[in-house]
């Protein structure tokens, strides 16, 4: 094993690191696999530099100029990434949009970057272009990959990426030698990705990252946590996640580990199970996720079964409490700890894919501490990323034996890391981005004399540790006036099999409330062993037992927090909060403002006297049909 240190300079692009790998690795090596047909099939280095070169050369033959933006959409595959590939290679700026990007999203994103080349994966992605093509002056190409359904479409500018491949190996047979003199035409300063961040509040921002600050961020992130170049990776996150970016592009490139992609998002968790992966980065909601289906495995099994995961998971804790403290496990806790490894938690971790894991990352939002612990607990060395769209990805992270889990970490290398008279975290490193795109206001109020102002308020702690509080303008003040993060209450909520997602209302207000979502499936399961009939979702949310249930969760979080905080009443609402409604941003950040505007008529109830609220909304499908939804839903109070 090996991880040689490549050195960033200002004149090192990412394509120009590309093709130097290629070289390197050639044949000898697999750049990526892809599962197609329930097979894995490689790609070696050679292959990626080929499909990248003839894409590339392809893109310039239909006008693609330097600075020119190419926006690409569709799941995970290797398609996917030499599409990018090939027009950084070309000068050209990627632009990656979410799958389940609604079709105005679609359109402000295309038209507000200047898109001038647009890769879809299938029928359906070619369709949202086609839609939106009359109300995009500056596009001009769509692009697509796969040809199922696209038997009738005849456009003109409509080409699949085969026939743009070709007219690539036409290029360079006439211009021998072309996309080598592309590729060094380029400068570390230009400008690579323009990244539309989620918008919590307004519409996105376009954040402008060079090809500098996403190898600085990579190579800084790397000096922390090496990898080597026999690692794997599986990359199932959306390449519109700046998190993906980070590990695909700024870091897989740097190492040249294998990157693998599921056969399909819906497989992915059985995808990692196969592959095993060396290093992983997920969002908190994917952790939580695993950690809901070992709960509800835990609450079907033997009675034989549930003791043995009881002993390990209490060994496990025990050893994980030691660690966090930086206190030596004695002797016969490390005897006991094996045994809960032979007889547990090795298979649970294989059952999670998590059995070769050397450091595995969470980032986009907060995690709560219960999360934290029940993975230390298993072994599996989980760490905080802290970060922003509009610093490469990352700035902070959890060293390996100095974890907390009430911080995110310390600064990676080349970073600094201030907090304001105000509270609000600042941040100064080379990976700081260049401004919004097109949005020089937006800039002024970011980037102050060179430090990224985060919008986050937080404090670093007597161990050099950053805490995240909660983003500014969402930190509440209780009663009794002092702030209150309720991302950290939803997180402990969250950590319930029967919770999906919370809403915690109390700003300002005499009492703290809730919104609660509950997983239909699990609840489900749990409605079925005990005999409760119900046909929906709605139907199954406004149970009495159901609530009774949702309220024992309340009750535990409730358990180690101060009076004012504690959640007095809450509300189940008759769906899950979706980003197709504009409820959640697509990296799952909840909106607050917009739903407390939307559900203005539930936090009225829960101030007010009446133990009912009457709904009579809307709710949107990603393919933008319409429900009408009326329904009533019961306020419960909890005794504190």
């Amino acid at each position: 094993m090996s991880s040689t240190r490549i050195e960033i300079t200002k004149d090192l692009t990412i394509p120009k690191l590309f093709v130097r790998q290629c070289k390197k690795f050639g044949k000898n090596k697999v750049a990526m696999r892809e599962k197609e047909f329930g097979i894995w099939r490689p790609y070696t280095w050679q292959d990626y530099y080929d499909n990248v070169k003839y894409l590339s050369l392809g893109m310039v033959s239909l006008g693609l100029k330097r600075g020119d933006k190419v926006a690409m959409i569709g799941d995970n595959r290797p398609e996917g990434l030499w599409a990018e590939m090939a027009a950084l290679c070309a000068g050209g700026i990627g632009v990656w949009l979410f799958q389940d990007c609604m079709m105005d999203e679609v359109k402000y994103i295309i038209d507000h970057s200047d898109t001038k080349i647009f890769v879809g994966e299938t029928q359906e992605e070619v369709d949202k272009a086609l839609a939106i093509k009359d109300q995009c002056p500056k596009l001009e190409w769509v692009l697509w990959d796969d040809p199922k359904g696209m038997r009738n479409y005849d456009q003109d500018f409509l080409l699949s990426l085969k026939e743009v491949q070709a007219r690539g190996r036409e290029l360079d047979a006439k211009e021998p030698g072309l996309f080598e003199k592309m590729v060094e035409e380029g400068d570390g300063e230009d400008i690579c990705l323009l990244f539309y961040t989620s918008g919590t509040t307004a519409l996105p921002k376009g954040a402008l990252l060079t090809h500098y600050n996403m190898l600085t961020m990579g190579r800084n992130l790397l000096d922390v946590d090496p990898c080597y170049e026999t690692d794997d990776f599986v990359s199932y996150l959306p390449f519109a996640w700046i998190g993906e970016q980070m590990m695909s592009i700024s870091c897989g490139l740097q190492v040249g580990y294998t990157l693998n992609f599921p056969e399909e998002p819906d497989t992915a968790q059985e995808n990692i199970r196969e592959i095993g992966p060396h290093v992983m980065f997920a969002p908190p909601r994917l952790y939580e996720g695993m950690t809901r289906s070992v709960q509800v495995k835990y609450i079907d099994s033997t009675w034989t079964k549930r003791r043995v995961y009881e002993f390990a998971t209490k060994i496990g804790y025990k050893v994980a409490n030691l660690k966090f403290e930086k206190q030596p496990v004695p002797w016969y806790l490390k005897i006991l700890h094996w045994l809960a490894y032979i007889t547990m938690q090795k298979k649970l971790k294989d059952h999670l894919g998590m059995s070769r894991l050397r450091q595995c990352y969470t980032g986009g939002a907060a995690m709560g501490p219960d999360h934290f612990r029940f993975f230390h607990a298993l072994g599996v060395n989980l760490k905080q990323i802290y970060g922003q769209t509009e610093i490469a990805g990352i700035s902070i992270v959890h060293r390996s034996g100095d974890v907390k889990f009430d911080t995110v970490g310390t600064p990676i290398p080349q970073t600094e890391v201030k907090i304001t008279e105000e509270g609000e975290i600042i941040s100064r490193s080379p990976s700081v981005f260049k401004g919004y795109y097109k949005n020089d206001e937006a800039t002024r109020k970011t980037l102050v004399d060179g430090w990224l102002y985060s919008g986050d308020r937080g404090f670093i702690d007597e161990d050099g540790h950053l805490v995240v509080f909660d983003r500014s303008k969402d930190v509440m003040t209780l009663s009794d006036g002092r702030p209150f993060s309720p991302q950290y209450l939803e997180t402990r909520l969250k950590f319930s099999p029967f919770i999906q997602e919370a809403w915690v209302i109390g700003d300002k207000r005499e009492y703290v409330t809730a919104v609660m979502c509950i997983d239909y499936a699990v609840v489900g399961k749990w409605a079925d062993d005990k005999k409760l009939n119900y046909t929906s979702y709605p139907e199954l949310s406004q149970k009495p037992e159901v609530y009774d249930l949702v309220q024992k969760q309340i009750e535990e979080a409730n358990k180690d927090l101060p009076g004012p905080a504690k959640i007095r009443k809450f509300v189940n609402l008759y769906k899950v909060f979706d980003a197709d409604d504009e409820e959640l941003t697509r990296t799952s950040k909840l909106r607050r403002a917009f739903v407390e505007k939307r559900y203005k008529e539930i936090v009225d109830g829960l101030y007010g006297d009446t133990d009912v609220v009457h709904m009579d909304t809307t709710i949107t499908y990603e393919d933008g049909r319409e429900q009408r939804i009326k329904t009533d839903l019961r306020i419960q109070e909890i005794k504190v």
